[in-house]
C-alpha cells in the first residue's frame, strides 16, 4: 500500500465513520435537549430525522454531483458544510434552530459519504486492494454506530450535550488540513446528470411521510395533520417512480431492481436500518427518564449492544466466504428479532442484570447483517454501477432509520397515552384527558404538572409505565420486520463463492443473474 493509499483511506474512513457516528451520538443527548430546549417528545424525533431524511434523501444526489464536479472538490465542500452545521448545532437555542443544523448537517453527510467511497476506489485500482479498502471503509459503519452512545453519554455529562455536536468540528477541520495535500482529484467523464425533478420530489415524499407519521403522536390518523401529509407522500412517490422511470438520467434508474440480488440487499438494508435505529434512540430514553440514570451511566450501559455490534462484522466475513451472503444475514436478523422481542418485555423495575444481555443478542445480530449487505450491493451489479449500487443501498438503510423513528415514535406516543388513560381511571373525564395526553407527549420525560387528585410521585409512575407500555409495541413491530428480513435474506441472498481461492475478492461471487 503506498503512502498516498494509507493517506486516502484514513481520511475517508474517519470522514466516513464521524457520518455515521451522527446518527446515534445524539440519541444519548436527547433527554437533556428535550428538557433544556423544551422540544418535547415530537421534537427529540426531529433531532434524529433532520439528519437522517437529508442525507438519505440528497444522497444519490451526493454521489452524481461528485462525480461530475470532482470528488475531492465535493468531499471538501460536504466536510466544510459538516462542520459548520455542527457548530450551529451546538450554538442552537430553540429545537426549531436545531433541527435546520441538523438537516444542513443531514446535507454535509450527504455529499461526504459518497465522494469519500469514489476517492477510496479511485485511489485503490487493484480489485483485490479495493476491496479490502472498501471492506474495511464498510466495517466502520458498525463501529461508528456502535461507539455514538456511550461517547455521547460521556460527552453530556462532561462538558454537555452541545459537545455531542462540538465534538465533529476539530475532527472534520483535520480531515480538511490532512485531506487537501492526501487526496488527488477524480471525475467521471461519463457522470449522469443532476436530476432535479427527481431530487426535489424525492426530498417532498420523505419529507411529507416523516411529518405525517410525527404528527400521528398527537392526532388521530384522520385528522389534517396526519392525513394531509401522508396522502401528499403518497402523490409524490407515486409521481416520482412516473418521473424516474422516463428520464434519460435518473437519480434513481429503476432498473437496478431488475437485479434480485440488488433488489433483495435495498429491501433487507431498508429493514436492518428500520430496527437498528430503535435500539439506541429508545433504551437510552428508557434508562435516563424511566429509571433514572445520568447519561454517562446510560452511556455506559449501551456497552454490550455497543461491543458485540463493533466486534461482530468480522464473524461475518468469515461466514460470508464459507456459506455466501443469505445465511449470516438471516442468523443476525433472526438475533436482532430475538433480542428485540426481549428487549420488549423491559418495565420500570428491571434491573440491569436483565437488560445487558438482551443488548448484547440485538447487538450480534445486527454486527452479522450489516457488513455482508454492503459487499452484497457491490456484487450484485458491474464495476460500473458498484458505486451507485453502494449508494442506494447505504439510501435505504438511511430511509429505514429515518421512518423508523417517525413510525415507531407514534406508536409509542399512542400506545403511553392508552396505557396512562387505563392508569387514570379515577379522575375525571377531562382531567384524566388531559393528564394522558400530556404523559404521551413528553415520552420518558418527567412529568412536572399533575392532575388534580394525583401526586407527582403517582403522576411519574403512571408516565413511567406508560412509556415502557409504549416501547413494548416498537419493539415488537422491529422484531417482526426483521423476521420477515430474514425470510427474504435467506430466500434471495443465496449467491455464495465461486472458490475459496479468492476469499477477499468480490469478483470471485458467482454473477446474480437479473430477473
Amino acid at each position: 500500500m503506498s503512502a498516498h493509499q494509507r493517506k486516502t483511506l484514513a481520511v475517508c474512513c474517519v470522514a466516513f465513520f464521524m457520518v455515521l457516528m451522527d446518527l446515534t451520538i445524539v440519541n444519548t443527548a436527547l433527554p437533556t435537549i428535550e428538557r433544556n430546549l423544551n422540544a418535547g417528545f415530537s421534537g427529540v424525533q426531529w433531532v434524529v430525522d433532520a439528519y437522517t431524511l437529508s442525507f438519505a434523501a440528497l444522497l444519490l444526489s451526493g454521489g452524481a454531483f461528485a462525480d461530475r464536479f470532482g470528488r475531492k472538490c465535493v468531499f471538501q465542500i460536504g466536510m466544510a458544510v459538516f462542520a459548520l452545521s455542527s457548530l450551529l448545532c451546538g450554538l442552537a437555542e430553540s429545537a426549531t434552530q436545531l433541527h435546520l443544523a441538523r438537516a444542513l448537517q443531514g446535507v454535509g453527510a450527504a455529499a461526504l459519504a459518497p465522494a469519500s467511497l469514489a476517492l477510496l476506489a479511485t485511489a485503490f485500482p487493484a480489485p483485490r486492494d479495493r476491496v479490502r479498502a472498501v471492506s474495511l471503509y464498510a466495517a466502520l459503519s458498525s463501529t461508528a454506530l456502535g461507539v455514538g452512545p456511550t461517547l455521547g453519554g460521556a460527552l453530556v455529562s462532561g462538558p454537555g450535550w452541545r459537545w455531542v455536536f462540538f465534538v465533529n468540528v476539530p475532527i472534520a477541520a483535520a480531515c480538511l488540513a490532512f485531506g487537501v495535500p492526501a487526496l488527488r482529484e477524480s471525475k467521471n467523464p461519463q457522470a449522469r446528470h443532476i436530476d432535479v425533478p427527481g431530487q426535489l420530489l424525492c426530498i417532498g415524499w420523505l419529507a411529507a411521510l416523516t411529518y405525517g407519521f410525527i404528527e400521528r403522536g398527537s392526532h388521530p390518523w384522520s385528522e389534517l395533520p396526519v392525513a394531509g401529509p401522508l396522502t401528499l407522500a403518497v402523490i409524490l412517490l407515486a409521481v416520482f417512480l412516473f418521473v424516474e422511470s422516463r428520464a434519460v438520467e435518473p437519480m434513481l434508474p429503476l432498473s437496478l431492481f431488475r437485479v434480485r440480488l440488488l433488489s433483495a440487499t435495498v429491501v433487507v438494508t431498508f429493514a436492518v436500518g428500520f430496527a437498528l435505529i430503535s435500539v439506541p434512540f429508545f433504551t437510552t430514553q428508557f434508562l435516563q427518564g424511566v429509571q433514572g440514570m445520568s447519561a454517562l451511566q446510560a452511556g455506559l450501559r449501551s456497552l454490550p449492544f455497543t461491543l458485540t455490534l463493533m466486534t461482530t462484522p468480522p464473524i461475518a466475513g468469515r461466514l460470508v466466504n464459507r456459506v455466501g451472503f443469505g445465511k449470516p444475514v438471516a442468523l443476525g436478523a433472526l438475533l436482532g428479532a430475538l433480542g428485540l422481542w426481549a428487549l420488549a418485555g423491559l418495565h420500570p423495575s428491571t434491573p440491569y442484570g436483565d437488560i445487558w444481555w438482551r443488548q448484547a443478542i440485538a447487538g450480534t445480530g445486527f454486527g452479522l447483517s450489516i457488513a455482508p449487505l454492503s459487499v452484497a450491493a457491490l456484487a450484485a451489479v458491474d464495476a460500473r454501477r458498484a458505486g451507485l449500487a453502494s449508494s442506494v443501498v447505504n439510501a435505504a438503510r438511511q430511509v429505514g432509520a429515518a421512518l423508523s423513528i417517525a413510525l415507531l415514535g407514534a406508536v409509542v406516543a399512542t400506545r403511553s397515552h392508552a396505557s396512562a388513560l387505563a392508569s387514570l381511571l379515577a379522575l375525571p373525564p377531562a382531567a384524566r384527558q388531559a393528564g394522558a395526553t400530556a404523559i404521551s407527549r413528553s415520552g420518558a420525560q418527567p412529568i412536572h404538572t399533575s392532575p388534580a387528585g394525583l401526586s407527582q410521585a403517582q403522576v411519574q409512575h403512571v408516565g413511567a409505565t406508560a412509556y415502557s407500555a409504549g416501547i413494548h409495541g416498537a419493539f415488537l413491530i422491529v422484531a417482526g420486520t426483521l423476521l420477515l428480513a430474514g425470510l427474504i435474506a435467506i430466500r434471495w441472498l443465496r449467491i455464495v463463492p465461486e472458490t475459496q481461492a479468492h476469499p477477499h475478492n468480490v469478483t470471485a461471487l458467482q454473477p446474480h443473474r437479473p430477473i
